[in-house]
């Protein structure tokens, strides 16, 4: 796993998956409702704008493979990220993919 920031390539591609996932799942929502990507590091923070709402949802790490994301998902129990945590509604769809990343918090959290 590396330790260096995500390439940025690799994040403009992540930009264009999330944006993709966004006009397909929320249409006309956009805009109120979304994920957007905040990149730290190692890290592709996913959070959810709800309507004014900032949330944290999903914490993916870079392993250098566009197609092996390191998944954590937000405990709001301990206001911190669980990659230890495989026991939530939508765990059947992480798969090591940023859309299916985002498929698991939509479950996890529906809105």
């Amino acid at each position: 796993m590396t330790k260096t920031a995500i390439p940025k390539e690799i994040q403009e591609k992540a930009v264009i998956i999330i944006n993709n996932y966004n006009q397909k799942t929320f249409h006309d929502d956009v805009g109120d409702l979304l994920y957007y990507p905040v990149f730290k590091g190692k890290f592709l923070y996913l959070k959810r704008k709800e309507f004014g709402q900032i949330s944290p949802v999903v914490r993916l790490t870079y392993t250098g493979d566009m197609k092996n994301w390191v998944f954590a998902i937000f405990k709001w129990s301990r206001e911190q990220y669980d990659p230890d945590e495989w026991f939530f509604p939508g765990v059947q769809h992480v798969d090591g993919t940023i859309e299916g990343a985002m498929k698991a918090g939509m479950e996890a959290y529906p809105v």
